[in-house]
C-alpha cells in the first residue's frame, strides 16, 4: 500500500530535515527550500502531496503569498496547508486561518504534536472527500430518478395521443438524423458549436410532455379544433417546461436543461410568430428550433383525424417555404440536402 505524501515548505534545511525525521517512518517526505519551488515541483507533477507543512517567513514568496496562490489554482485548492511557524513569533494567525491554512505547527517542534496534527488533518480531508463522493452519488441518483419520471409522462402522452403512434421514436431518429449531419458537413459554427448532440435526441421524446395536462376530448377530437380548443392545446409547451423546471435545480444535468428548452420553445417560429414566448431567430435555442422542423416534417407526413397523411416531397416542399419565416433557414439548408434519410426514416417505421 503506497504511503501519502508530505511537502515540507521552509527555506531553513534544518527545520526541513527535523521535520522529515518526525515524520519519514509513516509518510513519504517531499522538501522544497523556497515557495516558488513548492509550487514548480506541484504544477509539474514531481510533487502530488497529501497535506503541505509551509513556513511563514521565507524571501521571495512568504507563505501567505503560497497559500493565496494554492488556493486561486484548481488542482491545488484542496490540499491541506499547515503553517510553520515560531512560538514566540507575532504571526497573525486568523490571517492564515481566513486565507485557507488548516492549522499552525510550532517550532520548535514537539514532535508527538506534529504527527498528531498532521494525521488528524489526512484524516479530516479523507472524510470531506468521502463525503463530497456520497453527494455525487446521491445527486447523480436523484438526476436518474427524475430523468425516468420526465421519461414515464412521456411514455404516457403517446399512448393517450392514440394517433401519435411511433411519433417519440421517430423525432428522436429524424433529430439525430439532421445533427449527424450538421457534424459531417460542419456546418456554420454558429449552428452546432457548444452543443450536446446526444443529449438533445435523448430529451426530444419528453417534447410533448405538456400534453398531459390536455383533456382527451381535445387531444383525441376526431376533426379539427375551434380556436378556443387550439389556445387550450398550445398552453402544452409553457406546461411541459414548468413540469420540467419543478425537477431542475443549479446542480442538474445538461439533459434537463435540454428537456426544458426542448419543452417551451418547439413551437417558436423563426418570424417571432410562435408560442409561448414569441422568441425569433436564434434567441430560440437550437435543440428548439431542431425539434421544430423535426416536429412538423413528422406531422405533415402523419395521418390524422383532422387529415391525411402528406407525401414525403409535399412535406420538404412546406417546410422549404418556412425558412426564414417558420424555420431556421440554415437548418431548413441542410435538412433540404439530406431529405432522403428523412424519407428513409419515416418508411421504415410506417
Amino acid at each position: 500500500m503506497s504511503r501519502e505524501t508530505i511537502l515540507v515548505v521552509d527555506d531553513i534545511e534544518t527545520n526541513r530535515i527535523i521535520l522529515e525525521n518526525i515524520l519519514q517512518d509513516k509518510y513519504e517526505i517531499l522538501q522544497a527550500g523556497s515557495g516558488i519551488d513548492a509550487i514548480a515541483m506541484m504544477l509539474s507533477g514531481e510533487a502530488t502531496p497529501s497535506i503541505v507543512l509551509l513556513d511563514i517567513m521565507m524571501p521571495d514568496m512568504d507563505g501567505y503569498q503560497v497559500l493565496e496562490l494554492m488556493k486561486s489554482t484548481p488542482e491545488l485548492a484542496n490540499i491541506p496547508i499547515l503553517f510553520i511557524t515560531a512560538a514566540d513569533s507575532e504571526t497573525n494567525e486568523s490571517k492564515g486561518l481566513s486565507l485557507g491554512a488548516v492549522d499552525y505547527i510550532s517550532k520548535p517542534f514537539n514532535p508527538e504534536v506534529v504527527k498528531i496534527r498532521v494525521e488528524n488533518h489526512l484524516k479530516l480531508r479523507k472524510y470531506s472527500e468521502s463525503l463530497e463522493e456520497m453527494v455525487k452519488e446521491k445527486t447523480a441518483e436523484l438526476v436518474r430518478t427524475k430523468e425516468k419520471i420526465l421519461e414515464t409522462m412521456a411514455n404516457i402522452i403517446e399512448y393517450r395521443d392514440l394517433e401519435s403512434g411511433h411519433h417519440v421514436k421517430r423525432t428522436s431518429d429524424l433529430t439525430k438524423a439532421l445533427i449527424d449531419h450538421l457534424y459531417v458537413r460542419n456546418y456554420d459554427r454558429r449552428v452546432i458549436n457548444d452543443v450536446d448532440h446526444d443529449t438533445i435526441i435523448k430529451a426530444v421524446p419528453l417534447h410533448d410532455v405538456g400534453k398531459i395536462s390536455i383533456p382527451d376530448s381535445i387531444l383525441l377530437k376526431p376533426g379539427p379544433l375551434t380556436r378556443e380548443e387550439f389556445e387550450i392545446i398550445k398552453t402544452h409547451a409553457a406546461i411541459g417546461s414548468e413540469i420540467v423546471k419543478t425537477m431542475l435545480d443549479e446542480d442538474d444535468t445538461q439533459y434537463l436543461k435540454y428537456c426544458y428548452d426542448i419543452c417551451r420553445y418547439h413551437h417558436e417560429r423563426w418570424d417571432s410568430g410562435g408560442y409561448p414566448d414569441g422568441l425569433a431567430a436564434e434567441d430560440i435555442p437550437l435543440s428548439a428550433r431542431i425539434l421544430a422542423i423535426v416536429d412538423v416534417y413528422d406531422a405533415l407526413v402523419s395521418s390524422r383525424t383532422y387529415k391525411p397523411a402528406y407525401s414525403h416531397d409535399k412535406a420538404m416542399d412546406i417546410i422549404a417555404n418556412g425558412a426564414g419565416t417558420q424555420f431556421d433557414p440554415i437548418l431548413v439548408k441542410a435538412l433540404l440536402e439530406m431529405h432522403e434519410k428523412f424519407r428513409e426514416i419515416h418508411e421504415h417505421s410506417s
